[in-house]
């Protein structure tokens, strides 16, 4: 499971040119099941991003898509997380032991 901050840098100005297209490229991640939620990183800097199912160097190259990536607005932060307890409903995001 990763933790993804997309903290905000360069020209904010620039965010309402490119707001439709990073909404599509979120739900592509919600289409491919890469993402399970999304968010607003608070006060206004930036956004956040729950991923799972995927691996790092996948997870990088998606991110890197994203128009406010792309266009230098915002930069990805990865954070790995192996969950050692989960709530039942969130079982699935167990590592499995195979």
């Amino acid at each position: 499971m990763f933790i993804v901050f997309l903290k905000l840098k360069g020209d904010k100005s620039r965010i309402p040119d490119f707001m439709a297209d990073h909404k599509a490229w979120i739900g592509k991640g919600f289409d491919a099941g890469t993402f399970l939620a999304v968010g607003t990183l608070e006060p206004g800097l930036g956004g956040a991003i729950l991923a799972h199912g995927v691996g790092r160097t996948d997870l990088e190259a998606f991110l890197n898509e994203d128009p406010f990536v792309v266009e230098g607005i915002a930069a990805p932060e990865i954070h790995e997380v192996t969950p050692a307890r989960t709530e039942e409903r969130l079982a699935f995001l167990m590592p499995s032991c195979d």
